[in-house]
């Protein structure tokens, strides 16, 4: 039972999910929390891309999110004081939630994080 589980915990941490990619997509909103539509890519689409916009100053000052998929990744990010643009790209599903696409988990910890539970779960009999 114990190699049966450890066999499924390696297949799964190193199995390559198929399909096309999917990302978030929103045009034109003020928050992120509007932005939860799930959109299938085309195939030629291999990036998820995240566009901020902000236009005015201080209190005045307007946020705009843009989520999309996208065939390229524009690495363009202009500020010109009154009105600033920003560009974020990731190239995993759904990785633009936040368009933090630095901000990724490790896999080495995730699967430590599994297998240290499971060891517990085994040794416990829980």
């Amino acid at each position: 039972m114990k190699a049966f589980l450890f066999a499924l915990l390696a297949a799964t941490l190193c199995m390559e999910r198929a399909g096309a990619l999917r990302c978030f997509t929103c045009n034109d909103e003020p928050s992120h929390w509007n932005c939860i539509e799930i959109t299938d890519c085309a195939e030629n689409e291999k990036y998820c891309l995240t566009s901020y916009t902000r236009t005015g100053f201080g209190e005045k000052a307007e946020y705009r999110i843009t989520k999309r998929c996208s065939d390229v990744c524009p690495r363009t990010n202009l500020n010109f004081g009154i009105a600033a643009t920003a560009i974020s790209c990731c190239q995993r599903s759904l990785c633009n939630v936040s368009g933090a696409g630095s901000v990724r988990a490790s896999a080495t910890a995730m699967a430590t994080g599994i297998l240290v539970g499971l060891l517990y779960v085994l040794r416990t009999g829980l």
